[in-house]
């Protein structure tokens, strides 16, 4: 049988994971390594290097395309890392990014703070030129602006140029126009607004379109840098690189719309998820995600996640809608906090114990990882609880330092007049409550209750801190896959190849009633969405009779400011009549308003299209032994404040066998995680090697492995 190797990356603000599937057998190799901040380059080659050493693969094997996900963006716009970008607008709109859209996001906050825009307002050039709100180009730029605002932005050693022009949504030709003579004169990549965000709404799409700008410099390199090392080792695999949306594109596709990539590794968790969700027929599924950074959380309902059209990036409160950059990017829509494995405790100014959002990262790290790491950590906390084995973690090729972790801790500890392990069981439990809080409240947010809901546990962190997290949110059933830590990393390897496009056209939906120039002109706008679609995809290897189509609309009732997005078909061209819109609108409408609106018109604000591709199809075999495994020994753990420590068996996962039973307290333990069950748990191997664990007061007693 001929190999099919796959390889996958994933960059995380801790760890970097890579995950070797072969398609042919079935066969999955995994590792873990440090990420390298400064470098990202170099955690993933000593990650892929490992890796192929363990599988005894070479790099000529991997013909397929390499499916990659990081947090690179995201991480350059919370911390401010930005490259020297530019941006040219139209004059009079040189103030946008800082009038933002005139949103307080707490009205009675004095001192309300912004985060400050990716470009600075010096370096944002007006040029004289005009567009009306029809498309109608009223005044172009002369040669003489042209070339005065080139030297400008020469003058300004800018890396990266984004392009902004007023209306250019519905005419990109002055746009187009600027960026074709500024990449001609200043040789350095240049975005337009009229395809990274080619929607009504000055101020989300020109922040879309700085934020992209100021991530150009930081993603091109790496992805240049990426591919000539891959090329040099002998990889025959192209490069696709997993975008929030759920879906991968080309290198060079990524490159020119880094935004996009704003959170791609968190959908790639939620993308396995979904794959998880289907296999196990479960109609709701929570993922939970909690890597060295941060923790994920996304709620997947029939077998799939919901998707958002726009994302809040670098919230100055990470709580509070608005105090972040609204970047119209299509993304898995999930919430992230500050809660990971390196994430800090602290006393605030009250004298309370508070835990993240800042995080000791990779570099220096928890205390415990003796790497000159000081603060505590959740880490360091999880340790001293005994919930982590110091000679065990990444099984013993790390080394963990008890005695730094426990220093660390008590620089807490003693202004709390507390012990080092209370202190710790502290900070275990306030990051669980945190992780629970965000959840809540991001299910709420959908019209959701977390409550029976079945809880996927994953990332480095999420199998240790999964089973008190359920319990706060009343879930009675948590799932431990195999392979657990890299978990986001094969996610990429169920992704489909996809795009997501938008561009807007207001128009009364009852213009399209009837074929004329209403129903023309959206049928080209359609026509062009599907001609990127088809490009999109062609060069991330797609066949053209592969490529399908998705067409969904921003609707509202005439004179609202506010839009739904709904969903209408498949299809090579526009699937539905204008009844079957208002009626599918209507019924979205009632369903998140609790009304309708009778004899008001409908209107058409923003026309989307998904261009994709099936994903191509994996089932990784899993050998699950027939023995029932003895525990390898025991060790002292403390699962709360209120409690001595308990004498917990410890056992090793690839030991056990299918339909082992484990009744908590106990600790399963695989190179790359550790399993935290809980008392008042039980647990039991399933036949795709997962570890299932239900709460004893909610289930029969008799077994849980199903």
């Amino acid at each position: 049988m001929t190999a099919d190797w796959r390889l996958a990356v994933d960059i995380g603000g801790t760890f970097t994971d890579v995950v070797l599937f072969d398609g042919a057998s079935g066969r999955v190799v995994v590792d873990k390594t440090l990420t390298t901040p400064a470098a990202p380059l170099d955690g993933v080659r000593t990650g892929v290097l490992q890796l192929l050493a363990k599988a005894g693969v070479r790099p000529a094997d991997i013909t397929a395309p390499i499916v990659h996900a990081t947090t690179l963006i995201t991480n350059a716009l919370i911390e401010g890392k930005l490259g020297r970008a530019g941006i040219v607008t139209t004059v009079g709109f040189g103030d946008t990014l800082l009038i933002r859209n005139e949103h307080r996001y707490d009205m009675y906050d004095l001192q309300i703070e912004f985060p400050a825009p990716p470009v600075p307002r010096e370096r944002v050039f007006e040029l004289a030129e005009r567009t009306t709100a029809k498309g109608a180009v009223r005044q172009a730029p002369s040669d003489d602006d042209l070339a005065e605002i080139t030297e400008r932005l020469r003058a300004a050693a800018v890396a990266a140029i984004g392009v902004c022009l007023i209306n250019s949504y519905a005419n990109p030709a002055n746009e187009r126009l600027v960026a074709e003579h500024l990449r001609s004169e200043l040789g350095v990549p240049v975005c337009v607004s009229s395809e990274i965000s080619p929607q009504i709404r000055e101020y989300p799409r020109m922040i879309t379109t700085a934020c992209n700008a100021a991530t150009m410099p930081v993603i091109g390199p790496y992805l240049d840098e990426l591919q000539k090392w891959l090329a040099s080792e002998g990889f025959g695999g192209s490069v696709l690189m997993m975008l929030s949306n759920g879906g991968v594109v080309s290198a060079d596709d990524a490159a020119r719309a880094p935004i996009r990539l704003v959170e791609s590794g968190p959908a790639a968790g939620a993308l396995a998820g979904s794959w998880f969700a289907k296999r196990l027929g479960e109609q709701r599924l929570l993922c939970f995600d909690m890597g060295g950074t941060t923790a994920k959380s996304c709620l997947i309902v029939n077998g799939e996640p919901e998707l958002t059209n726009t994302f809040e990036v670098a919230r100055i409160y990470r709580f509070k809608k608005g105090s972040g950059f609204p970047v119209s990017a299509p993304s898995v829509d999930l919430v992230e906090i500050g809660a990971g494995g390196g994430s800090q405790a602290r006393i605030d100014e009250l004298g309370l114990l508070k835990v993240g959002p800042e995080s000791a990262g990779a570099d220096p790290g928890p205390a415990c990882y003796g790497r000159g790491g000081t603060k505590p950590t959740v880490t360091d906390a999880d340790l001293a609880l005994g919930l982590l084995d110091a000679s065990f973690f990444l099984g013993g090729d790390m080394a963990l330092d008890i005695q730094a972790g426990d220093a660390a801790l008590e620089s807490v500890a003693a202004p709390l007049e507390l012990s080092v392990t209370d202190t710790a069981a502290g900070i275990h439990e306030l990051v669980n409550q945190n992780m629970a809080a965000a959840s809540r409240m991001h299910a709420v947010e959908q019209g959701a209750d977390l409550r029976g809901v079945t809880v996927l546990a994953f990332g480095g962190a999420g199998p240790v801190h999964a089973c008190g997290v359920a319990e706060l949110l009343e879930s009675p059933r948590v799932v431990f896959p195999v392979n657990a830590s890299v978990l986001s990393a094969f996610g990429t390897l169920v992704t489909p190849v996809r795009i997501d496009l938008a561009r807007s056209m207001v128009r009364p939906m009852a213009t399209f009633d009837q074929p004329g120039p209403d129903m023309a002109e959206r049928d080209a706008l359609l026509a062009d969405l599907r001609h990127e679609g088809r490009r999109v995809l062609a060069a991330a290897g797609v066949a053209a009779e592969h490529i399908r189509f998705r067409y969904s609309v921003d609707a509202r009732y005439l004179g609202q400011g506010n839009e739904i997005t709904i969903l209408v078909g498949e299809g090579d061209r526009w699937p539905v009549t204008y009844a079957e819109v208002v009626e599918l609108f209507e019924a979205d409408y009632r369903r998140v308003y609790g009304l309708t609106i009778p004899d008001v018109g409908v209107e058409a604000v923003t026309w989307r299209l998904s261009a994709y591709a099936p994903a191509a199809p994996v089932e990784p075999r899993i050998a699950v032994g027939s023995g029932h495994a003895s525990a390898v020994g025991t060790r002292p753990v403390r699962f709360s404040r209120r409690a001595a420590a308990t004498d917990t068996p410890v056992y090793r996962r690839p030991d056990l066998g299918l339909g082992q039973r484990i009744v908590g307290p106990a600790i399963v333990e695989e190179r790359e995680t550790t399993a935290v069950i809980r008392p008042g748990w039980v647990a039991g191997v399933a036949a795709d090697g997962s570890l299932v664990a239900e709460r004893l007061d909610t289930t029969d007693r008799g077994g849980v492995a199903r």
